[in-house]
């Protein structure tokens, strides 16, 4: 039986789904309404992800509703996996896939993160477009420490727990059920950046959005767009100083060089 928690993200993200295609909202936006390479923060992810997928085998890590799997499968990688445990969140994926006309590329599974069906050494790129929050991250990066290649990477954007307004704006939701308990409580921090040092030997940081992420609510706003260039301009300066990293929005990273004795544990 599926554990309280993991039932939980479900509902909330199956509600998600069930709301995006009864509205028939833009396919190429998020949840938010608007389109994640707005920002520089997905950019510079998309970048990293075009950089090192190609002829490779990629697992889009918690799928949802497929719209980073498209973009992945259009990457020129060899092959997409996409797993979540959300059927209506999967069952748009499926659509946007068959839409791009990219059946044989990509291949979706009803699948927990935290223990996957795959064996060892499987992948050579994993992607995480913000899956880790609703994860129990021990045995995630237990799990992504077995399944990527020796030599693969796991290429991630989160959004970052430690700035105030941010952190307020969260406790918000949580009270008008926007988000899940389990996901505000679980917010990437710098502990768990800490904590992925247990099962990978190289760890890399970016961080963005210190200030330009109070503009996102705005985004389809006529001076919105205009905005955040602004704010993420500013955001450049002030992330030359370390203090304003912590205070990140979100955080992208590369994971690589997994350890061997998590990495070859059998399931």
């Amino acid at each position: 039986m599926i554990e309280e928690r993991k039932q939980k993200e479900i509902e909330y993200y199956d509600k998600k789904a069930k709301d995006l295609l009864e509205k028939k909202l833009d396919p190429s936006k998020d949840f938010e309404g608007f389109s994640p390479l707005e920002l520089e923060s997905y950019r510079f992810c998309y970048f990293l992800l075009r950089k090192f997928s190609k002829d490779k085998v990629v697992l889009d890590y918690g799928c949802g509703n497929g719209i980073h799997t498209v973009s992945l499968a259009k990457m020129g990688a060899k092959k997409v996996i996409g797993i979540d445990l959300s059927e209506k969140s999967l069952k748009i994926a499926k659509k946007r896939i068959a839409q791009e006309n990219l059946r044989g590329k990509v291949e979706l599974f009803k699948m927990d993160c935290e223990k996957t069906d795959f064996s060892d050494d499987y992948f050579d790129i994993i992607f995480d477009g913000g899956t880790f929050s609703s994860l129990d991250l021990r045995l995630a990066f237990l799990e992504l420490a077995r399944i990527l290649k020796k030599d693969g990477k796991l290429i991630g954007i989160e959004t970052f727990g430690h700035n105030p307004i941010a952190n307020l704006k969260r406790k918000i939701n949580k009270i008008l059920n926007k988000r899940t308990d389990w996901a505000v409580a679980h917010i990437f921090t710098l502990k768990d950046l800490k904590e992925a040092e247990k099962y990978f030997e190289k760890i890399e940081v970016y961080y963005f959005h210190p200030i330009s992420f109070l503009v996102f609510p705005f985004l389809n706003l006529p001076t919105g767009k205009f905005l955040l260039k602004l704010l993420e301009r500013i955001d450049r300066f002030l992330l030359f100083f370390s203090f304003f990293r912590k205070f990140s929005f979100k955080v992208v990273f590369v994971f690589s060089q997994p350890k061997s004795n998590y990495a070859k544990k059998s399931i």
